[in-house]
């Protein structure tokens, strides 16, 4: 596929997902890891915002932008309430402390998106004990956290106009987290066990229509991947990424983000315990010569 062509593919793409309508009304929603500018933590707020919920709370480690993604939210789509917090999401503190909040201001949680995260790209030698543990701290601890304290909070009823248990618990894993291939061997363990914590504690939750589920997202232009691109077009190599994919293309944040407000919704009401790769099918497939085994 040109580069031209797929760009323009890209493009097509994010205009029809601007037109997503509203099927969050009344929902109360935690994001973390929002606050990269070109991350996937932005993208699903303003996705999450097209569906009307009643507030998104916008979370990063700092405040950095976060007050800004707020206004704009609330500027696009007025009745959506949009709040700027500054949270850990890897520390039970930052985390209870944010879902208390919803709790006492608005009575419920019926979404959180646990994106918060961070990648390397270090060979198995070049790890050590204590970049490992602060992987998984900030990758799968986090993620822990997430599906421990807000599925307690989406349990409960009576307050903010909900009636029943349910919500939707969304964790950014990556497809390297399925096989080798796609990350360093300290950033693909610790979204293997965002997979596997995704698929337990839908268990954990069951008969309490508390949804758990993985997002995968493959070859993303992101702010952690940034550079990598940005070398490339200077490099005028740019069309040759995402190639080894059916698709033949990376993908935006947004492609990501509309599945996670997909998710996030009652429209995937029967969607639980499900690691969903994102990832222009990458994944599909053991490598192969390019052209061979169609």
């Amino acid at each position: 596929m040109a580069s031209n062509t797929a760009n323009e593919r890209v493009a097509l793409i994010a205009s029809h997902l601007q037109k997503v309508g509203p099927s969050l009304a009344d929902k109360v929603c935690i994001v973390t890891g929002a606050g990269s500018e070109y991350g996937i933590g932005r993208a699903t707020v303003y996705a999450l915002a097209r569906r009307t919920p009643k507030v998104i709370y916008a979370t990063d480690l700092t405040l950095d932008g976060l007050q800004e993604l707020a206004t704009d939210i609330e500027q696009k789509h007025p009745g959506v309430k949009c709040i700027a917090r500054a949270v850990d999401a890897a520390s039970t503190q930052g985390v209870t402390g944010i879902i208390d909040e919803a709790m006492k201001d608005y009575g419920r949680l019926d979404v959180f998106f646990a994106n918060a995260g961070i990648a390397s790209g270090t060979f198995l030698q070049g790890e050590d004990e204590e970049s490992f543990m602060r992987m998984m701290r900030v990758n799968a601890l986090s993620a822990f956290l997430a599906c421990k304290h807000a599925g307690e909070a989406m349990k409960v009823t009576g307050k903010g106009g909900k009636d029943k248990s349910g919500g939707s618990i969304i964790c950014t894993a990556s497809v390297a987290g399925l096989r080798s291939g796609a990350g360093s061997p300290e950033y693909s363990a610790s979204k293997a066990a965002v997979i596997n914590l995704c698929q337990t504690s839908s268990f954990q939750y069951a008969g309490t229509d508390v949804r758990v589920n993985a997002i995968l997202p493959g070859l993303i232009e992101t702010g952690m991947t940034k550079s990598t691109f940005d070398y490339a077009r200077q490099k005028g190599s740019a069309h040759k990424i995402g190639q080894l994919n059916p698709t033949r293309r990376y993908g935006v944040a947004l492609e990501i983000a509309a599945v996670v407000s997909f998710l996030a919704s009652e429209e995937a009401s029967y969607v639980n315990g499900q690691a969903i790769a994102v990832d222009g099918g990458l994944s599909a497939s053991l490598p192969v010569v390019p052209g061979r085994f169609h």
